[in-house]
């Protein structure tokens, strides 16, 4: 593993998305946002019996978030760190024990990457926007 994984972090906002839990909720909201031209960057979903929360950065929060709203989709906006950062293994690791060393907590995280990629993304949601920044800076 690389010590010391170089690291593009950068503040996004999150729209957290409540959805039914139902075929076709999803698509729904894709074909809007599409409609729209706002593009998906990162997208996770978790679920539970009767509804799905889906956590997506987009394109353009601000519309994005007026276009669920006209349509009576509850959504919430929230601050998450992007990091883009090799692709390799023990860099997540290295990631969480920094923020860890600092008293920063991830509430959650989720991350994409090619295998043929040498670069992966990282969304992550800390409990200090700030503090994990600079807990983060020289990586």
């Amino acid at each position: 593993m690389n010590p010391h994984p170089k690291l593009s972090i950068e503040t996004a906002t999150q729209l957290a998305v409540f959805l039914a839990n139902r075929p076709g909720a999803l698509a729904r909201v894709c074909e809007a946002l599409a409609k729209a031209e706002i593009n998906i960057n990162a997208l996770a979903t978790s679920d539970t019996v009767d509804h799905t929360v889906v956590r997506m950065v987009v394109s353009d929060p601000t519309k994005a978030l007026m276009l669920l709203g006209e349509a009576g989709v509850l959504a919430v906006e929230t601050e998450v760190l992007m990091i883009e950062t090799a692709n390799e293994p023990g860099v997540l690791a290295k990631i969480a024990e920094r923020l860890a060393e600092a008293e920063v907590n991830i509430e959650y995280a989720y991350l994409a990457g090619d295998r043929g990629s040498g670069k992966g993304l990282i969304v992550l949601r800390p409990s200090d926007v700030e503090k994990a920044q600079t807990a983060l800076r020289d990586l």
